[in-house]
């Protein structure tokens, strides 16, 4: 995978990648390969593995990349060869937008079997605001469409079937934002079976929603963007 160094200490051997695929993975100097040389804007090709980046090396260390005085850089498009920025300098990257929608369009897209790494509060609570804001736009299409076929006395056949289907398609990105919401304040996300628990294992997720982001990396990987460390 390809993707940007944001931050690397030489002295401790220590650093955070942003991969191209949105999400923030840690390294350290034995994940580097020998002729890898690693500063911060640095474009590099590395292996995920769950939080983790393995065998980074930098992309110019791979073959003929042309001086940097041959081509002088300019700040409307990338001159052909020119690596590609994943992190917080690239101009347009909305995988590293942070608003409610961007998280709630991630999670159903990128990060749909993703149960890995950590999610923040306003990751979590962006995604329930948009679930229920679609459910109610599907709840009201099948309504609108029993009534006209007249179904809306009996059993209204599309609004179940449109809201069964909509709520089973989004299981799995829920599973996974709440597995990854128990990874950022530092607890398993097999805690996540606790909602099988009855009449109060809602109530357990909930709270575990409203709990604060572990200010530092733990095990699961490095303080997702936009908290503050």
């Amino acid at each position: 995978m390809r993707g940007e160094v944001l931050h690397y200490d030489e002295d401790h051997g220590f650093g955070f990648i942003t991969g191209a695929d949105g999400n923030r993975y840690t390294f350290a100097r034995e994940d580097l390969r020998r002729e890898a040389t690693i500063g911060r804007g640095t474009a590099i090709e590395f292996q995920p593995a769950g939080g983790r980046a393995r065998d980074v090396f930098s992309i110019r260390a791979q073959g003929a990349s042309p001086p940097a005085a041959t081509a002088a850089p300019t700040q409307t498009g990338n001159a052909p060869g020119a690596p590609q920025h994943f992190g917080r300098s690239a101009e347009s990257r909305p995988a590293a937008a942070t608003g409610l929608w961007d998280y709630f369009w991630r999670d159903l897209t990128e990060n749909y079997f993703n149960f890995a790494g950590r999610a923040r509060r306003k990751e979590y609570w962006g995604f329930c605001l948009f679930w229920t804001i679609a459910l109610i736009v599907v709840l009201g299409i099948g309504l609108f469409i029993d009534d006209a076929m007249g179904n809306i006395d009996e059993l209204p056949a599309v609004t179940v079937g449109l809201c069964g289907t909509f709520v089973l398609a989004t299981i799995p990105p829920w599973i996974g934002l709440n597995v990854r919401r128990l990874h950022d304040i530092g607890l398993t996300g097999w805690l996540f079976l606790a909602v099988l628990i009855p009449t109060i294992g809602l109530l357990i997720i909930l709270v575990f929603a409203l709990i604060p982001t572990q200010a530092r990396e733990n095990q699961w990987g490095p303080v997702p963007a936009g908290v503050r460390a």
